[in-house]
């Protein structure tokens, strides 16, 4: 096991595996790392449920496959599984909104010096956010 960190509207950090290039995580510590859950009419949250009809293609064993888990919701993944990151986009609808409203869901960083900093800090001031990858 490997603490993985899991950005979706927040940042957590769950146990996890690696098995390759996924990042697999125990079913019960989905709801923790996502906001979902595994259940037997598929992934739940709250009174929604989006039915999975191939269950064995989100397991890898016992494991869920975050990157599979990602997809079956709808959302587009990014996953660097040897360091422990994943990023989950939010679903389309709320993503299609903001870009139509032009405004950026609020979230939470770590600057340089592991300072925790939220998005909604700067509002009233023009912002620039870099994001980069050594590959």
């Amino acid at each position: 096991m490997t603490a993985a960190t899991i950005v979706t509207d927040a940042a957590v950090t769950v146990d996890a595996s690696v098995d390759g290039e996924r990042l697999l995580l125990e079913p019960r510590a989905l709801q923790a790392a996502i906001g979902w859950e595994w259940k037997a009419e598929g992934l739940c949250r709250d009174d929604v449920c989006v039915p999975v009809r191939d269950r064995e293609r989100l397991l890898v064993g016992d494991r869920l496959d975050l990157a599979a888990v990602a997809h079956a919701l709808g959302r587009a993944a990014v996953i660097d599984a040897a360091a422990g990151v994943a990023a989950i986009a939010l679903d389309a609808e709320t993503r299609t909104n903001a870009l139509g409203a032009r405004h950026a869901p609020d979230f939470r960083l770590r600057d340089l010096d592991g300072v925790e900093h939220a998005f909604s800090e700067w509002r009233g001031r023009k912002r620039l956010l870099v994001a980069f990858a050594s590959w």
